[in-house]
Order: C-alpha cells, then sequence, then structure tokens
C-alpha cells in the first residue's frame, strides 16, 4: 500500500481476554508473574486480581495493522505507547487506530475495554 493510498482507519481487532488466554501467554512466554497467573496472590496485591499480560493487549494493534495494510507493514513500523489501565481477567479488549490528520504514515492507536476506557494509548508510525 503506498503513501497516498494508506487507509485512514485500522481494521478494529477485538479479543476476548479470559484465564485460557492468560496461562496460554504466560506459557508462549516463560512469562509466569503470579499476578498474571496466581489469583490468591494476584487478589493480595495493589491490583486486586489477575491482570493480563500487557503485551497480550498490545498484540491486537499489530493485527489491526496487518488486517489493513497487510503482513509486511509492520517492518519498520515504530510503536510508541502507554499502557494507563491493567486488562483484567474476562475483559473485552479492542485496538483501534486513525491516521493523523496531515500525516502519510502515523496512526494514532488506542486498546479499550468493553467499557470503552483505555488501556494502551499510543502512536504508530509506518515506513514510507
Amino acid at each position: 500500500m503506498t503513501m497516498s493510498a494508506r487507509a485512514r482507519e485500522l481494521v478494529g481487532v477485538s479479543k476476548r481476554i479470559d484465564r485460557a488466554s492468560i496461562l496460554l501467554y504466560a506459557e508462549i512466554t516463560d512469562d509466569f508473574n503470579p499476578i498474571h497467573v496466581d489469583p490468591d496472590f494476584a487478589a493480595k496485591t495493589a491490583m486486586g486480581g489477575i491482570i493480563a499480560h500487557g503485551m497480550l493487549s498490545l498484540n491486537l494493534i499489530w493485527q489491526a495493522l496487518a488486517a489493513t495494510c497487510g503482513h509486511t507493514a509492520a517492518e519498520g513500523a515504530r510503536l510508541d505507547v502507554r499502557f494507563v489501565r491493567p486488562v483484567r481477567e474476562d475483559d473485552v479488549v479492542s485496538a483501534s487506530g486513525h491516521l493523523q490528520p496531515n500525516s502519510t504514515n502515523t496512526y494514532d492507536v488506542a486498546v479499550t475495554n468493553q467499557k470503552g476506557e483505555p488501556v494502551i494509548t499510543g502512536t504508530l508510525s509506518l515506513t514510507a
């Protein structure tokens, strides 16, 4: 996709983050931090319960980019994000993005939960 033909909006991608997804992600990444996998431990923390790995939700932005511009669009892309709210077990998170005004390669991106609250915000800059 050329710069002039770049999509104004990224195709939305959503996922329910259930216990099975969290445990599978822990297995794949070898990240068994108890805040993610141990309900008793997590309940005693400031988070008050299990939270999903941040990268599990962040991946939805990459999926939205691939669905919109193809899998090679991520080559050389730069993602600058802030994790603003934890994702809880059984949250449904959705990634979205829109091309910044007067830009041909930078999207404002976000991942929101089922309440419409942002959990991740930032920018995604693509190479020309």
